[in-house]
């Protein structure tokens, strides 16, 4: 059944979803470095991780992140030392000549669209997120809260995937516009590796009480 906190639940995860965060940044980046095909396979990544979240949520898992500070700590080094490993990855990667006249080389689409899902899925914040956002549009009255609990989930996915796609789209219009500079396609994994560096230094530094 359609939980009656719906029609309060749409527009707020509307808001939370147009804020810029972690998969964000990681989509627009993708799609800035590799074109609009790799920013959309990665949303599809992401999603696929918002709504493992969102079972998760459901089966109240994510509880244990939340009075656990080892099971947080080890999900949140987890998810920043991979965002680091990409990082790295993109920096130290070797360029022949020809390579270093165009735009970085693109990725295979699975393992973007696996990268997309981990960057998500190892985010602890995220699992709290969703324990704690969803619940509240729940009315335990009007039917099994496990059932809201999961159409919830999957109604935010659908907007993620929405909105998400926007950023791939603007990050892949901002590549096309970008792509006539020859130190943008000399700097781009550098561009990249960077911000995959920043995301996972800014990650590991969460505290799990904020």
């Amino acid at each position: 059944m359609i939980p009656p906190g719906i029609v309060y639940f749409v527009p707020a995860a509307l808001v939370v979803l147009l804020v810029p965060g972690p998969a964000v940044l990681y989509i627009s980046t993708k799609s800035l470095a590799e074109g609009k095909r790799a920013g959309l396979v990665s949303v599809l990544g992401v999603q696929l991780a918002d709504l493992t979240h969102a079972l998760f949520a459901a089966a109240g898992l994510s509880a244990i992140l939340l009075t656990s500070s080892l099971a947080f700590d080890a999900v949140k080094f987890l998810g920043a030392g991979y965002l680091i490993y990409l990082g790295l990855r993109s920096i130290l990667s070797r360029e022949d000549r020809s390579a270093a006249q165009s735009l970085p080389v693109r990725t295979e689409p699975s393992k973007v669209f696996v990268n997309g899902f981990l960057v998500d899925l190892l985010n602890p914040k995220t699992a709290l997120f969703f324990y704690a956002f969803l619940p509240q549009f729940v009315s335990p009255p009007a039917g099994a809260v496990t059932e809201q609990i999961l159409i919830l989930g999957i109604v935010f996915v659908l907007l993620g995937l929405c909105t998400d796609s926007s950023y791939a789209l603007f990050g892949s219009f901002v590549r096309n516009l970008l792509s006539k500079s020859s130190r943008f396609r000399k700097s781009g994994k550098y561009l990249t590796g960077g911000i995959y560096l920043a995301i996972g230094v800014i990650a590991a530094t969460v505290n799990s009480k904020e």
